[in-house]
């Protein structure tokens, strides 16, 4: 692809984001001529983020920079099923309080049983 059009692509490539895209000319089309919106889900099921929640953020950040709605949702659905521990297992229910003990302060909510 030639030079960008778009900030954000444009700021992708610059520090190395974009490794390969499905069709990026596209993407760099709509991002030049519309705002763009783009989330990313994290489930509430470990203590903490960890460093491969690192990048994601990053890229909302940028998306945010240049002009564009970056949304970043937390636990809700996926947080009360749980992660599975094996693709050959079925997914632990979590109750309250083990939710609770990792979802943030700020991002509780009651939840009807």
């Amino acid at each position: 692809m030639t030079k960008p059009k778009s900030e954000f692509i444009n700021v992708l490539q610059a520090r190395g984001y974009i490794h390969q895209c499905t069709d990026l000319a596209a993407l760099d089309d709509l991002a030049a001529k519309q705002i763009i919106t783009a989330y990313i889900g994290f489930d509430c099921t470990a203590p903490s983020l960890h460093i491969g929640n690192l990048i994601g953020i990053m890229m909302l950040r940028r998306l945010q920079q240049t002009g564009h709605r970056p949304i970043a949702l937390i636990g809700g659905g996926t947080t009360k099923v749980g992660d599975p521990s094996g693709k050959d297992e079925g997914r632990k229910l979590l109750n309250q309080e083990q939710i609770d003990r990792t979802r943030p302060a700020s991002a509780r909510c009651s939840t009807s049983s």
